[in-house]
């Protein structure tokens, strides 16, 4: 997907119902905060994607699934392991939000993973469209800006070698 198709997509999904002001969504009772990517170079085969999740309603609810226009996106944990060894480990049955909590998908921690960008850079002022999928409220279309997250706070992402790792192998430990 071009640059321009990007933008073009998510100039569209801010007319569509769902879209709230600034840069956060509504889907039932869950807010969706700011949802960003991280930039990464033409060299680049992954991009992590972050956001805040708060559920203002009285059920719990689980992130399920992240769709986006790459051949793999997934919702990752990094954890680590008894070895002192951080890992990311693919969060296959999503992730619950319990009635009242936030859920922070951050550096460090649970992230969304975008798999096999082939070339195509993400350059800092570009948008990707995705829906969130989620077991309640169900799919919300939303854009996630493409920033630059390397002067932020905790783990440095940037510095992981997405590129390298063969996601479709990491265990469950």
């Amino acid at each position: 997907m071009t640059p321009l198709t990007r933008l073009t997509f998510g100039m569209t999904l801010a007319l569509l119902p769902g879209f709230a002001f600034g840069h956060d969504y509504r889907v039932g009772d869950l807010l969706i905060e700011h949802p960003f990517a991280r930039s990464a170079p033409a060299t680049a085969m992954a991009s992590a994607g972050y956001m805040t999740i708060l559920n203002t309603g009285a059920e719990s609810d689980t992130l399920v699934a992240v769709e986006g226009p790459f051949p793999r996106v997934e919702i990752h944990n990094v954890v680590t392991g008894d070895d002192g060894i951080a890992r990311m480990q693919e969060q296959e049955a999503g992730i619950e939000i319990a009635p009242g909590d936030t859920l922070a998908l951050a550096p460090g921690g649970y992230h969304v993973m975008f798999m096999g960008l082939e070339g195509d850079a993400l350059e800092v002022g570009e948008e990707v469209p995705a829906t969130l999928v989620f077991e309640r409220a169900g799919r919300v279309d939303v854009v996630f800006n493409v920033e630059d997250i390397d002067a932020m706070s905790g783990m440095d992402h940037g510095n992981m070698d997405h590129g390298s790792m063969d996601h479709g192998a990491m265990g469950n430990n």
